[in-house]
């Protein structure tokens, strides 16, 4: 056998107590086993299974798992060309399943000019967009600057809120179009809205809205399925430059333990990008898509699912052996946009809060907006219907407490006419009214949550606390209303629209606050708890971004947990999740990860389990944001 040592760990002094032997026992005749490819041992090897048991030991062979169980067991399983890894008591736990993320989009944004998710004024903001102009000053005059990563929110509450007269004061001819973090908000210079041909007389498109100044043009300002007007005027990548967008996302990905993923806003091309890097053998994490439909698209819900069967026929492969396959299986609807302040856009019960004090004296008072929904209920409820019909899981967008209403009143309407069949998710459901608590389970769909969301940021506190007002500030972000409600949550992280951070964020789900002395924090001034909402527990936390996730995206028979039969996507920690300090937890980085018994990353001490195909240099790859540092991988 060959044997790869390990360093001392920080769990090599306690493995938990060994329950899957009996369980994970594989039957064999005469001999014993047939020999494993790989062998991993000496860890604490936390599966996921239905106890949360603990082992020490795992064989692969094929690409499956072959043996969870005992040190001593897992010998039976060796010979001369099994590779053996000595975890040194690390913890050894199931790849981890992004139930809603955007991979595509993540990686063009690491080519992109960054304003690095920092709380910025409208003057500093051009001081680093006019940097990134003279930095690129051979793409004048014509070609486009795209930005990334803009806190419109911490912007307009600490200053106010940039318009495209702003962007025209820069020493640039060149179009310029800036992204929020939250992907719901687009600003465009006067260059941009020219040639995406808005005017004052340009209609709202369905889903979307425009920005207007006091004399009626428009701002600058683009919100929700608006931004596809500045953005489609934007040169598209070519298919080479979308495979290495791709190339650096599950690069990305694969370093922080993500094995697979649903891409939550998919459209051909970007179903096209991975379908092209598992053809050459490139896709290292199991990859799904959820096709958008609009409210336009799901006025004909029938040619709607028409098209989204045609994409899924053309590229949906099998995934009945351990390398990862593309597969097309969900559609997204956008139901809403965001609570925060200026936008405003999520669809709420009750109006916002509008201040009609002084600065001296605020008197925060019911307005007169409730939001946007963007789908009728009688609209929703035939394309949801269309989606299930048509062999679809329907994925929804409700962040406000009327959208998640909504979007619960469609799938209820789904559940009658097409029975129990499909796996309906909710993404995000930030803000939930309690009646609506124990509707998830009931209907047996999946709120899909952000936990890092649960943390104090500008987002979370200047941005709506004041305006949805004390009771509803206590229940926004309602992971554990949820979990005590009997939902079962999935994990999506919604990368880019925060920095990539996953065990950061898992720990916000633990204790419901961020950690001040991480990169991906928002600093000591926002270090406390958000509010009351019950904690999640970590066995729970690390369930919803396992198992719960390949459920809701139907591979629990395939991944999601560590027993014999599944596929062996596996990652190694640096600490013991389960059993370090809270403090400590935002700091787990990821050793080692491996997808189908292949090796796809591995760092100190694992640096010897060379990954298959190194990726080294795919681009320039922004793991976390920059308000204290920034690291790159070239």
């Amino acid at each position: 056998m060959r044997v790869v040592p390990a360093l001392p760990g920080r769990g090599a002094a306690a493995l938990a107590a060994f329950g899957a032997a009996a369980a994970a026992l594989v039957a064999c005749g005469g001999g014993g086993p047939e020999p494993a490819d790989l062998v991993l041992n000496h860890g604490y090897v936390y599966t996921v299974d239905a106890n949360d048991s603990v082992a020490e030991a795992v064989a692969v062979r094929n690409g499956r798992i072959a043996y969870v169980g005992s040190n001593a067991g897992a010998e039976r399983y060796t010979d001369a060309h099994t590779r053996v890894v000595d975890l040194g008591g690390r913890m050894l736990m199931p790849g981890l399943v992004d139930g809603h993320v955007h991979p595509l989009q993540g990686g063009a944004a690491t080519l992109k000019c960054s304003l690095d998710f920092l709380p910025l004024t409208v003057a500093a903001m051009n001081v680093k967009l006019q940097a990134c102009l003279d930095a690129s000053a051979d793409q004048e005059p014509g070609g486009w600057l795209e930005v990334v990563n803009w806190d419109r929110q911490a912007m307009s509450t600490r200053d106010r809120d940039p318009t495209r007269a702003d962007l025209d004061t820069l020493r640039t001819a060149r179009p310029i179009a800036i992204t929020s973090i939250d992907h719901h908000t687009l600003l465009a210079n006067s260059r941009a809205l020219a040639l995406a041909g808005v005017t004052r007389d340009t209609p709202n498109p369905a889903g979307g809205s425009i920005a207007h100044d006091a004399q009626g043009e428009p701002s600058g300002i683009f919100e929700d399925l608006a931004v596809d007007l500045v953005e489609r005027a934007v040169p598209a990548p070519t298919d080479a430059e979308r495979a290495q967008h791709a190339r650096i996302a599950l690069d990305l990905l694969n370093r922080q333990g993500v094995t697979s993923f649903m891409d939550a806003l998919s459209n051909e091309t970007e179903v096209k990008a991975f379908s092209t890097l598992a053809d050459g053998g490139e896709l290292t994490a199991r990859a799904q898509f959820a096709m958008l439909i609009d409210p336009a698209q799901a006025a004909d819900p029938a040619a709607a699912m028409a098209a989204v069967k045609a994409v899924a026929e053309r590229y949906s492969r099998a995934s009945d052996k351990p390398a990862p396959v593309v597969q097309v299986r969900h559609v997204k609807f956008f139901l809403d946009g965001v609570l925060q302040a200026p936008a405003q856009t999520a669809g709420v019960l009750a109006p916002y809060l509008v201040d009609a004090g002084t600065p001296g004296a605020p008197n925060w008072v019911a307005g007169t907006s409730s939001g946007q929904l963007y789908f009728s209920q009688d609209a929703l409820n035939a394309a949801v219907d269309a989606a299930v019909k048509a062999g679809f899981d329907p994925h929804v967008h409700a962040i406000g407490d009327a959208a998640v209403r909504r979007a619960l009143d469609a799938m209820a309407y789904a559940r009658q006419r097409q029975g129990a069949g499909f796996r309906g998710a909710i993404a995000h459901d930030e803000l939930v009214d309690p009646a609506d608590y124990p509707r998830f389970k009931a209907l047996g769909v999946f709120p899909v949550m952000s936990y890092q969301w649960a943390q104090q940021a500008p987002y979370s506190i200047e941005a709506v606390k004041d305006q949805i007002g004390p009771e509803r500030y206590a229940r926004m972000e309602p992971e554990g209303s949820l979990m005590n409600a009997g939902a079962t949550i999935a994990y999506g992280s919604d990368w880019p629209v925060d920095p990539m951070a996953y065990f950061y964020n898992l720990s916000v789900g633990v204790l419901r606050r961020g950690n001040p002395n991480h990169p991906a924090s928002f600093g000591p001034d926002y270090a406390g708890r958000l509010n009351d909402d019950p904690l999640l527990p970590r066995n729970l936390a690390l369930r919803s971004i396992t198992m719960n996730s390949a459920t809701q995206l139907r591979m629990d028979k395939q991944v999601g947990s560590i027993e014999p039969g599944k596929y062996a996507d596996l990652i190694v920690l640096d600490r013991n999740f389960m059993q370090v300090a809270d403090d400590e937890l935002a700091f787990t980085q990821v050793l080692l990860t491996v997808v189908g018994g292949r090796v796809v990353w591995s760092d100190a001490p694992f640096a010897s389990v060379a990954p298959a195909a190194a990726r080294a240099g795919v681009g320039r790859m922004h793991l976390l944001n920059a308000r204290n540092r920034e690291r790159h991988v070239h």
